[in-house]
Protein backbone atom coordinates (compact mmCIF):
# COMPACT_ATOMS: atom_id res chain seq x y z
CA UNK A 1 0.00 0.00 0.00
CA UNK A 2 1.55 3.32 -1.06
CA UNK A 3 1.42 6.29 1.50
CA UNK A 4 -0.96 7.99 -0.03
CA UNK A 5 -3.39 5.50 0.02
CA UNK A 6 -2.43 4.52 3.92
CA UNK A 7 -3.06 8.25 4.63
CA UNK A 8 -6.64 8.26 3.00
CA UNK A 9 -7.69 4.99 4.20
CA UNK A 10 -7.07 6.40 7.70
CA UNK A 11 -8.90 9.54 7.47
CA UNK A 12 -11.96 8.60 5.40
CA UNK A 13 -15.41 9.18 5.56
CA UNK A 14 -17.47 7.25 7.95
CA UNK A 15 -20.87 6.61 5.82
CA UNK A 16 -19.75 8.32 2.47
CA UNK A 17 -19.12 6.59 -0.11
CA UNK A 18 -15.91 7.96 -1.35
CA UNK A 19 -15.42 9.22 -5.90
CA UNK A 20 -14.22 6.43 -7.79
CA UNK A 21 -11.00 9.18 -8.50
CA UNK A 22 -9.87 8.73 -5.05
CA UNK A 23 -9.91 4.79 -4.85
CA UNK A 24 -6.94 3.32 -4.27
CA UNK A 25 -6.24 0.83 -7.16
CA UNK A 26 -6.17 4.13 -9.00
CA UNK A 27 -4.23 5.74 -6.80
CA UNK A 28 -1.72 3.01 -6.79
CA UNK A 29 -1.58 3.24 -10.67
CA UNK A 30 -0.37 7.05 -10.49
CA UNK A 31 -3.59 8.93 -11.17
CA UNK A 32 -2.54 12.46 -10.13
CA UNK A 33 0.80 12.86 -11.14
CA UNK A 34 2.75 11.10 -8.57
CA UNK A 35 1.07 12.80 -5.72
CA UNK A 36 3.03 10.22 -3.29
CA UNK A 37 6.14 11.71 -4.14
CA UNK A 38 4.58 14.96 -2.90
CA UNK A 39 4.16 13.28 0.95
CA UNK A 40 8.35 13.64 1.16
CA UNK A 41 8.49 17.19 0.47
CA UNK A 42 10.23 19.12 4.04
CA UNK A 43 7.34 21.15 5.28
CA UNK A 44 10.02 23.95 5.35
CA UNK A 45 10.26 24.53 1.67
CA UNK A 46 6.45 24.29 1.12
CA UNK A 47 5.66 28.05 1.46
CA UNK A 48 8.67 28.61 -0.99
CA UNK A 49 7.48 26.25 -3.59
CA UNK A 50 3.96 26.95 -3.04
CA UNK A 51 4.91 30.54 -3.93
CA UNK A 52 6.54 29.59 -6.79
CA UNK A 53 4.39 27.67 -8.39
CA UNK A 54 1.68 30.36 -8.03
CA UNK A 55 4.15 33.14 -9.33
CA UNK A 56 4.91 31.18 -12.56
CA UNK A 57 1.25 30.79 -13.60
CA UNK A 58 0.38 34.64 -12.19
CA UNK A 59 -2.48 36.19 -13.70
CA UNK A 60 -3.87 32.09 -15.09
CA UNK A 61 -4.71 30.96 -11.65
CA UNK A 62 -7.14 32.81 -8.61
CA UNK A 63 -6.66 30.80 -5.04
CA UNK A 64 -9.86 30.89 -3.45
CA UNK A 65 -9.81 30.33 0.45
CA UNK A 66 -13.16 29.67 2.57
CA UNK A 67 -13.08 30.89 5.68
CA UNK A 68 -13.03 27.30 7.52
CA UNK A 69 -9.90 26.64 5.59
CA UNK A 70 -6.55 26.21 7.71
CA UNK A 71 -4.25 29.06 8.18
CA UNK A 72 -1.21 27.38 6.56
CA UNK A 73 -3.49 27.30 3.07
CA UNK A 74 -5.76 30.27 3.34
CA UNK A 75 -2.83 32.56 3.25
CA UNK A 76 -2.13 31.92 0.24
CA UNK A 77 -5.90 33.00 -1.22
CA UNK A 78 -6.45 35.86 -2.87
CA UNK A 79 -9.98 35.50 -2.19
CA UNK A 80 -11.34 34.20 1.23
CA UNK A 81 -15.04 34.44 1.70
CA UNK A 82 -18.24 31.71 1.89
CA UNK A 83 -19.03 29.76 -0.79
CA UNK A 84 -21.03 31.20 -2.92
CA UNK A 85 -19.21 34.93 -2.55
CA UNK A 86 -15.81 32.65 -3.65
CA UNK A 87 -17.64 31.13 -6.55
CA UNK A 88 -19.11 34.75 -8.03
CA UNK A 89 -15.39 36.41 -7.14
CA UNK A 90 -13.66 33.67 -9.09
CA UNK A 91 -16.13 33.74 -12.09
CA UNK A 92 -15.39 37.99 -12.47
CA UNK A 93 -11.64 37.16 -12.80
CA UNK A 94 -9.84 36.65 -16.24
CA UNK A 95 -8.06 33.84 -14.61
CA UNK A 96 -7.93 30.06 -16.54
CA UNK A 97 -7.90 27.74 -13.25
CA UNK A 98 -9.79 28.31 -10.08
CA UNK A 99 -8.27 26.17 -6.73
CA UNK A 100 -11.29 25.84 -4.41
CA UNK A 101 -9.65 25.23 -1.04
CA UNK A 102 -13.11 24.17 0.03
CA UNK A 103 -14.63 21.43 -0.13
CA UNK A 104 -16.68 19.58 -2.76
CA UNK A 105 -19.96 21.46 -3.42
CA UNK A 106 -18.60 24.58 -3.23
CA UNK A 107 -16.17 23.83 -6.32
CA UNK A 108 -19.05 22.34 -7.97
CA UNK A 109 -21.12 25.78 -7.14
CA UNK A 110 -17.82 27.70 -8.96
CA UNK A 111 -17.88 25.16 -12.29
CA UNK A 112 -21.71 26.44 -12.76
CA UNK A 113 -21.12 29.85 -12.27
CA UNK A 114 -17.38 29.77 -13.98
CA UNK A 115 -16.93 31.81 -16.98
CA UNK A 116 -16.40 30.19 -20.54
CA UNK A 117 -13.81 27.51 -20.42
CA UNK A 118 -12.52 28.43 -16.83
CA UNK A 119 -11.56 25.34 -14.77
CA UNK A 120 -12.12 24.37 -10.95
CA UNK A 121 -9.85 22.32 -9.11
CA UNK A 122 -10.23 20.98 -5.68
CA UNK A 123 -6.68 20.11 -3.99
CA UNK A 124 -8.02 16.98 -2.23
CA UNK A 125 -11.31 15.42 -4.25
CA UNK A 126 -11.88 13.56 -0.20
CA UNK A 127 -13.02 16.97 0.83
CA UNK A 128 -16.30 16.55 1.26
CA UNK A 129 -19.34 18.16 3.48
CA UNK A 130 -21.33 15.69 5.96
CA UNK A 131 -24.27 18.27 5.49
CA UNK A 132 -24.43 18.26 1.65
CA UNK A 133 -23.67 14.12 2.02
CA UNK A 134 -27.00 13.81 4.03
CA UNK A 135 -28.99 14.62 0.90
CA UNK A 136 -28.51 12.37 -1.99
CA UNK A 137 -30.23 12.93 -5.14
CA UNK A 138 -31.78 9.38 -5.18
CA UNK A 139 -33.34 9.75 -2.01
CA UNK A 140 -34.77 12.94 -2.89
CA UNK A 141 -36.43 12.30 -5.75
CA UNK A 142 -38.17 9.02 -3.60
CA UNK A 143 -39.39 11.68 -1.21
CA UNK A 144 -40.91 13.78 -3.95
CA UNK A 145 -42.74 10.68 -5.23
CA UNK A 146 -44.03 10.31 -2.22
CA UNK A 147 -45.30 13.46 -1.22
CA UNK A 148 -46.81 13.28 -4.84
CA UNK A 149 -48.82 10.34 -3.08
CA UNK A 150 -50.36 12.39 -0.19
CA UNK A 151 -50.38 16.01 -1.48
CA UNK A 152 -49.80 18.40 -4.59
CA UNK A 153 -46.29 18.54 -5.31
CA UNK A 154 -47.36 21.44 -7.55
CA UNK A 155 -47.91 23.80 -4.11
CA UNK A 156 -44.18 22.33 -3.05
CA UNK A 157 -41.08 24.94 -3.49
CA UNK A 158 -38.33 23.21 -2.56
CA UNK A 159 -35.36 25.34 -1.17
CA UNK A 160 -31.92 24.05 -1.34
CA UNK A 161 -29.21 25.35 0.96
CA UNK A 162 -26.33 26.43 -0.65
CA UNK A 163 -24.25 23.65 0.70
CA UNK A 164 -25.61 20.71 -1.08
CA UNK A 165 -24.53 19.12 -4.19
CA UNK A 166 -25.08 20.21 -7.79
CA UNK A 167 -27.37 17.43 -8.44
CA UNK A 168 -29.71 18.69 -5.72
CA UNK A 169 -29.53 22.33 -6.87
CA UNK A 170 -30.19 20.84 -10.21
CA UNK A 171 -33.38 19.12 -8.94
CA UNK A 172 -34.72 22.25 -6.96
CA UNK A 173 -33.94 24.59 -10.32
CA UNK A 174 -36.22 21.68 -12.61
CA UNK A 175 -38.81 21.89 -10.08
CA UNK A 176 -38.97 25.50 -9.84
CA UNK A 177 -37.48 26.31 -6.93
CA UNK A 178 -34.61 28.52 -5.70
CA UNK A 179 -31.00 28.26 -3.77
CA UNK A 180 -30.58 30.32 -0.88
CA UNK A 181 -27.49 31.25 1.80
CA UNK A 182 -27.82 31.41 5.33
CA UNK A 183 -28.23 35.03 5.16
CA UNK A 184 -30.72 35.41 2.51
CA UNK A 185 -33.09 32.01 3.83
CA UNK A 186 -35.85 34.41 5.11
CA UNK A 187 -35.81 36.06 1.48
CA UNK A 188 -35.85 32.93 -0.01
CA UNK A 189 -38.26 31.32 1.51
CA UNK A 190 -40.47 34.50 1.82
CA UNK A 191 -40.35 34.19 -2.38
CA UNK A 192 -41.14 30.52 -1.94
CA UNK A 193 -44.66 31.17 -0.19
CA UNK A 194 -45.38 33.54 -2.97
CA UNK A 195 -45.59 30.86 -5.36
CA UNK A 196 -46.79 27.92 -3.30
CA UNK A 197 -47.96 26.65 -0.02
CA UNK A 198 -45.09 24.12 1.26
CA UNK A 199 -41.29 24.45 1.23
CA UNK A 200 -39.39 21.42 1.12
CA UNK A 201 -36.01 22.17 2.57
CA UNK A 202 -32.53 20.81 2.11
CA UNK A 203 -30.47 19.77 3.26
CA UNK A 204 -30.18 21.24 7.03
CA UNK A 205 -33.02 21.39 9.12
CA UNK A 206 -31.33 23.90 11.71
CA UNK A 207 -31.15 26.57 9.55
CA UNK A 208 -34.71 25.66 8.17
CA UNK A 209 -36.31 25.61 11.33
CA UNK A 210 -34.29 28.94 12.79
CA UNK A 211 -35.26 30.69 9.69
CA UNK A 212 -39.01 29.54 9.61
CA UNK A 213 -39.46 30.58 12.88
CA UNK A 214 -38.44 33.74 12.82
CA UNK A 215 -40.46 34.51 10.08
CA UNK A 216 -43.42 33.37 12.67
CA UNK A 217 -44.09 29.73 11.15
CA UNK A 218 -45.26 27.36 14.19
CA UNK A 219 -43.06 24.82 15.43
CA UNK A 220 -45.96 22.25 14.85
CA UNK A 221 -46.51 23.24 11.48
CA UNK A 222 -42.61 22.53 10.41
CA UNK A 223 -41.83 18.95 9.96
CA UNK A 224 -38.55 16.62 9.80
CA UNK A 225 -38.29 14.21 6.82
CA UNK A 226 -36.10 11.27 7.38
CA UNK A 227 -35.18 9.57 3.45
CA UNK A 228 -35.07 5.99 5.68
CA UNK A 229 -38.35 6.15 7.36
CA UNK A 230 -41.56 5.76 5.37
CA UNK A 231 -43.52 9.04 4.48
CA UNK A 232 -40.37 10.44 5.98
CA UNK A 233 -41.80 9.35 9.43
CA UNK A 234 -44.74 11.43 9.13
CA UNK A 235 -48.53 10.66 8.79
CA UNK A 236 -50.81 11.86 5.89
CA UNK A 237 -52.50 14.56 8.80
CA UNK A 238 -48.79 15.92 9.41
CA UNK A 239 -47.70 16.36 5.97
CA UNK A 240 -51.24 17.99 5.15
CA UNK A 241 -50.76 20.68 8.42
CA UNK A 242 -46.84 21.58 7.23
CA UNK A 243 -45.88 24.40 5.80
CA UNK A 244 -42.38 23.62 5.69
CA UNK A 245 -40.86 19.85 5.51
CA UNK A 246 -37.12 20.05 6.75
CA UNK A 247 -34.77 17.39 5.47
CA UNK A 248 -33.33 15.48 7.74
CA UNK A 249 -29.51 17.13 7.72
CA UNK A 250 -27.38 19.03 9.66
CA UNK A 251 -23.64 20.35 9.62
CA UNK A 252 -21.22 18.47 11.95
CA UNK A 253 -19.45 21.10 13.54
CA UNK A 254 -22.49 23.44 14.30
CA UNK A 255 -24.53 19.96 15.53
CA UNK A 256 -22.03 19.94 18.16
CA UNK A 257 -23.01 23.35 20.01
CA UNK A 258 -25.57 23.02 22.57
CA UNK A 259 -27.75 25.16 24.97
CA UNK A 260 -25.76 24.11 28.12
CA UNK A 261 -22.63 25.88 26.61
CA UNK A 262 -24.33 28.99 25.77
CA UNK A 263 -25.34 29.18 30.10
CA UNK A 264 -21.79 27.83 30.51
CA UNK A 265 -20.08 30.09 29.43
CA UNK A 266 -22.29 33.19 30.28
CA UNK A 267 -21.43 32.04 33.97
CA UNK A 268 -17.80 31.91 33.52
CA UNK A 269 -18.46 35.97 31.40
CA UNK A 270 -20.64 37.94 32.52
CA UNK A 271 -21.52 40.60 29.98
CA UNK A 272 -20.48 38.36 26.99
CA UNK A 273 -22.76 38.51 24.23
CA UNK A 274 -23.07 35.10 22.16
CA UNK A 275 -23.67 34.47 18.38
CA UNK A 276 -23.79 31.22 16.57
CA UNK A 277 -24.42 30.27 13.16
CA UNK A 278 -27.78 29.76 11.54
CA UNK A 279 -27.07 26.07 11.13
CA UNK A 280 -26.77 25.53 15.20
CA UNK A 281 -29.50 23.71 16.30
CA UNK A 282 -32.85 25.52 17.75
CA UNK A 283 -32.25 25.59 21.19
CA UNK A 284 -28.83 27.17 20.96
CA UNK A 285 -30.14 29.68 18.32
CA UNK A 286 -32.71 30.84 20.81
CA UNK A 287 -30.70 30.46 23.79
CA UNK A 288 -28.03 33.32 21.61
CA UNK A 289 -27.68 36.70 21.51
CA UNK A 290 -26.89 36.51 17.62
CA UNK A 291 -27.48 34.53 14.78
CA UNK A 292 -25.77 34.83 11.57
CA UNK A 293 -24.14 33.22 8.33
CA UNK A 294 -20.17 33.19 8.14
CA UNK A 295 -20.10 36.79 6.69
CA UNK A 296 -22.56 38.17 9.62
CA UNK A 297 -20.74 36.66 12.35
CA UNK A 298 -17.65 38.69 10.80
CA UNK A 299 -19.71 41.50 10.21
CA UNK A 300 -21.72 41.82 13.58
CA UNK A 301 -17.94 41.38 15.58
CA UNK A 302 -15.93 43.54 13.10
CA UNK A 303 -19.04 46.21 14.02
CA UNK A 304 -18.66 45.78 17.70
CA UNK A 305 -17.20 47.87 20.06
CA UNK A 306 -13.24 47.64 21.46
CA UNK A 307 -13.67 45.56 24.83
CA UNK A 308 -16.28 43.48 24.15
CA UNK A 309 -16.48 39.63 24.41
CA UNK A 310 -17.73 37.15 22.30
CA UNK A 311 -18.36 33.29 22.45
CA UNK A 312 -19.08 32.25 18.88
CA UNK A 313 -20.29 28.86 17.80
CA UNK A 314 -18.80 28.23 14.33
CA UNK A 315 -15.71 26.47 13.25
CA UNK A 316 -12.64 27.25 14.98
CA UNK A 317 -10.33 28.39 12.51
CA UNK A 318 -12.54 31.23 11.66
CA UNK A 319 -12.92 32.16 15.23
CA UNK A 320 -8.84 31.79 15.87
CA UNK A 321 -8.64 34.07 12.85
CA UNK A 322 -10.75 36.42 14.43
CA UNK A 323 -9.79 36.29 17.86
CA UNK A 324 -5.87 37.63 15.95
CA UNK A 325 -7.35 40.23 13.79
CA UNK A 326 -9.71 41.92 16.59
CA UNK A 327 -6.76 42.17 19.88
CA UNK A 328 -8.92 45.03 20.81
CA UNK A 329 -11.49 42.68 21.78
CA UNK A 330 -12.22 39.06 23.60
CA UNK A 331 -12.87 36.29 20.75
CA UNK A 332 -13.59 33.20 21.67
CA UNK A 333 -15.09 29.56 20.48
CA UNK A 334 -18.56 28.54 22.59
CA UNK A 335 -16.91 24.45 22.44
CA UNK A 336 -13.82 24.82 24.31
CA UNK A 337 -13.29 21.58 22.86
CA UNK A 338 -12.48 22.95 19.25
CA UNK A 339 -14.27 22.37 16.58
CA UNK A 340 -13.01 21.92 13.60
CA UNK A 341 -14.05 21.11 9.68
CA UNK A 342 -12.53 17.77 9.41
CA UNK A 343 -13.25 17.27 5.86
CA UNK A 344 -12.26 20.69 4.45
CA UNK A 345 -8.99 20.35 6.98
CA UNK A 346 -7.96 17.68 4.69
CA UNK A 347 -6.58 20.13 2.18
CA UNK A 348 -3.21 20.87 2.87
CA UNK A 349 -0.48 22.80 1.72
CA UNK A 350 0.94 19.83 -0.06
CA UNK A 351 -2.35 19.10 -1.99
CA UNK A 352 -1.98 22.78 -3.07
CA UNK A 353 1.69 22.69 -3.65
CA UNK A 354 0.59 19.56 -6.06
CA UNK A 355 -2.46 21.05 -7.72
CA UNK A 356 0.10 24.09 -8.49
CA UNK A 357 3.09 22.55 -9.86
CA UNK A 358 0.84 20.33 -12.45
CA UNK A 359 -0.98 23.29 -13.82
CA UNK A 360 2.43 25.04 -14.16
CA UNK A 361 3.46 21.49 -15.96
CA UNK A 362 0.26 22.23 -18.24
CA UNK A 363 -1.21 19.25 -16.23
CA UNK A 364 -5.03 19.33 -15.25
CA UNK A 365 -5.71 17.44 -11.63
CA UNK A 366 -9.06 16.89 -9.72
CA UNK A 367 -10.74 19.58 -12.23
CA UNK A 368 -14.32 19.61 -10.67
CA UNK A 369 -16.96 19.54 -13.99
CA UNK A 370 -20.86 19.73 -14.03
CA UNK A 371 -22.62 18.14 -16.69
CA UNK A 372 -23.97 20.52 -19.10
CA UNK A 373 -27.75 18.94 -18.30
CA UNK A 374 -27.47 19.45 -14.36
CA UNK A 375 -25.46 22.86 -14.97
CA UNK A 376 -28.63 23.95 -16.55
CA UNK A 377 -31.30 23.85 -13.53
CA UNK A 378 -28.71 24.34 -10.87
CA UNK A 379 -28.09 27.62 -12.33
CA UNK A 380 -31.90 28.68 -12.89
CA UNK A 381 -32.03 28.01 -9.47
CA UNK A 382 -28.78 30.21 -8.30
CA UNK A 383 -30.40 32.43 -10.71
CA UNK A 384 -33.59 32.31 -8.88
CA UNK A 385 -31.68 33.56 -5.89
CA UNK A 386 -29.72 35.94 -7.15
CA UNK A 387 -32.79 37.45 -8.66
CA UNK A 388 -34.05 38.32 -5.31
CA UNK A 389 -30.48 40.35 -3.97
Amino acid sequence: MSKLTSILSSTALVGIEQPETLRAPELEKGVGCDFDNYLLVPDNTLDERISAAKAKLGKDVVILGHHYQRDEVVKFADFRGDSLKLSQQAAEVDAKYVIFCGVHFMAESADILRRGSQVVVLPDLSAGCSMADMADIGQVEACWNELSGVTDTKKIIPVTYMNSTAAIKSFTGEQGGSVCTSSNAAAVMKWAFERGEKVLFLPDEHLGRNTGYRMGIPLDEMIVWDPYEELGGNSTEAIAKARVILWKGYCSVHQRFTAEQVARVRRQHPGIRVIVHAECRFEVAQAADEIGSTEGIIRAIKAAKPGTKWAVGTEIHMVNRLSKELTDRQVMSLDSSVCVCTTMFRITPVHLLWALENLGAGKIVNQISVDERTRHFARAALDRMLSLR
